[in-house]
């Protein structure tokens, strides 16, 4: 029984190219962020306005979003209608 767990915990990975692609999304825009962050003066657009955008984007959706996310599998889902 405890092989059985085992080797049902080890074939399913968490996270899959996917996720990493979107994780590499969000730390891009957060990096855009701090480098308009860093733009001009304390009083201008790039540091007032389009930073913070940014870095709530990458920090609050697509970051969460990487965590996430979930490809539906095609075979889990037509094996559950075929067993129903």
């Amino acid at each position: 029984m405890a092989k059985v767990k085992r080797a049902a915990l080890t074939e399913q990975l968490p996270f899959t190219k996917s996720n990493y692609q979107l994780f590499a999304v969000g730390i891009l825009v957060i990096v855009l962020g701090y480098l308009a962050l860093a733009q001009g003066p304390a009083d201008s657009f790039w540091s007032l306005t389009l930073a913070p955008i940014l870095l709530v984007i990458g920090y609050c959706v697509i970051v969460p979003i990487a965590i996430l996310f979930q490809k539906k599998d095609r075979r889990s889902s037509s094996t559950n209608r075929a067993g129903d």
